[in-house]
């Protein structure tokens, strides 16, 4: 990542760009939902490490592998629409533009500009993808299955004892026995290769990508169209 900002003429607006896989370039100042690939996204996230790539594994855990985790949880809960399951799977998305997990607790430390970042880089995912909103009880819903992975990472991956989660990390989630993961190859709770990672997170993506699609055609479409008047107001008529 590079800041652009000394280059520039005193004054000139600030400018923050990464060179993307693709080889475009996504300004994250001013994110354009349109400025990167879905294997752009995957690429990234799968070589975007949790925890800081403290792992007792050959590998660190990536975020691509995390956010399998997590829709594997959640859907243990119950179904969920393509919509809602695609939101899942990209709850961490903007990492893959910054290329950094930073922690909860650190987040809190760096403060409202960085927050300001992160919303500016969701609403780019949001856009993008059509994601629904968030509900008061689906979001509550969902940070239960975050943290739940949270936990049995830190056992699991970082390799935290019960304790010291407890006492250390005030993590109060039991975490689970079982990985949700299949295998693939690899021992449960193993971080994968990047490769296998990004391999397994497009191919999930793809597939809740195309339903959550088909799913929003088959919707009725009503919206309000501005329709200029001649004193230049606007008025709103419904469009099907």
């Amino acid at each position: 990542m590079t800041a652009d900002t000394t280059a520039s003429p005193s004054g000139a607006e600030p400018r923050a760009f990464v060179l993307l896989k693709s080889r475009r370039r996504l300004d994250l100042l001013n994110p354009d939902p349109h400025a990167w690939t879905d294997d752009d996204l995957a690429a990234g996230l799968s070589r975007t490490m949790r925890w800081g790539g403290a792992s007792r594994w050959e590998h660190p855990l990536s975020v691509a592998q995390h956010s399998l985790t997590v829709l594997t949880i959640r859907e243990a809960d119950g179904a969920l629409t393509p919509g809602d399951a695609l939101r899942e799977l990209l709850h961490d998305a903007p990492e893959f533009m910054l290329g950094w997990d930073c922690i909860t607790p650190l987040k809190a430390q760096l403060g409202e500009p960085f927050r300001a970042l992160e919303t500016r880089l969701q609403s780019a995912i949001d856009t993008r993808y059509q994601l629904p909103e968030w509900t008061p009880e689906a979001y509550a819903i969902h940070k239960r299955a975050d943290r739940l992975a949270a936990a049995s990472e830190a056992f699991h991956v970082v390799g935290w004892s019960r304790v010291d989660m407890r006492k250390t990390l005030r993590i109060a989630e039991v975490p689970l026995l079982h990985d949700p993961l299949s295998p693939c190859g690899f021992a449960p709770w193993e971080p994968w290769p990047p490769r296998v990672a990004q391999s397994l997170f497009i191919e999930r993506f793809n597939a809740l990508k195309g339903a959550h699609q088909s799913a929003l055609r088959m919707m009725p479409f009503y919206d309000l169209c501005p329709f200029p008047t001649l004193d230049g107001a606007e008025h709103h008529v419904e469009c099907r």
